[in-house]
């Protein structure tokens, strides 16, 4: 098994399906065989409020939850880019939802990672799959976890749901897509 040690923070407004985004992303490092932490923020946070969660997923057991620095932030609209760009560490990964924040990070030491989440969600019929399509650039670009990965911790949770699976893998194949566009533009 490679070595992993990762620390994402999944950041965006309620009704983005940050909390589930981070759950996939968790339930997906476990069924890669890696040791992991997920963290939701609730707080007082309801749709249209922000809302973050950070995972952790590691090769080795994992001391505590909480991501000062992480390794990649997935940023789904403006308010959280202010509040979570200064989260990334150096040489980290900020995935940027470009349909919802018009804003263009501040920092030049990361890596950004610009893709219209939301407009890629609505042209695959449903916008509530953006969060999939962003676990799928995760995935293309991390690769943490594969594809196949995605795909069963998706249907897991789709539980009595099974109408959503298909779309919902579709999205992450559409992410893995878009991360190996964006790849090829280096």
């Amino acid at each position: 098994m490679k070595q992993v040690n990762e620390s994402i923070i999944c950041a965006g407004f309620g009704g983005q399906g940050i909390m589930i985004l981070g759950k996939v992303l968790a339930e997906a490092g476990m069924m890669a065989g890696f040791h992991v932490t997920w963290l939701p923020s609730y707080g007082a946070e309801v749709r249209g409020g922000t809302a973050h969660s950070v995972i952790k997923i590691s090769t080795e057991p994992i001391g505590s939850p909480y991501v000062s620095n992480a390794d990649v932030a997935i940023v789904m609209n403006g308010p959280s880019l202010g509040k979570f760009e200064k989260r990334v560490k150096e040489g980290g990964i900020l995935i940027l939802n470009t349909s919802m924040a018009s804003d263009s990070p501040k920092r030049k030491d990361i890596k950004v990672i610009k893709v219209p989440l939301t407009d890629e969600a609505i042209d695959l019929g449903n916008v509530k799959v953006a969060n999939m399509i962003a676990a799928g650039v995760l995935s293309g670009v991390k690769e943490v976890f594969s594809e196949e990965v995605l795909d069963e911790v998706i249907k897991k949770m789709a539980g009595k749901k099974e109408e959503l699976i298909p779309i919902n893998i579709k999205a992450v194949k559409k992410g893995i897509e878009l991360a190996s566009q964006e790849a090829g533009k280096k």
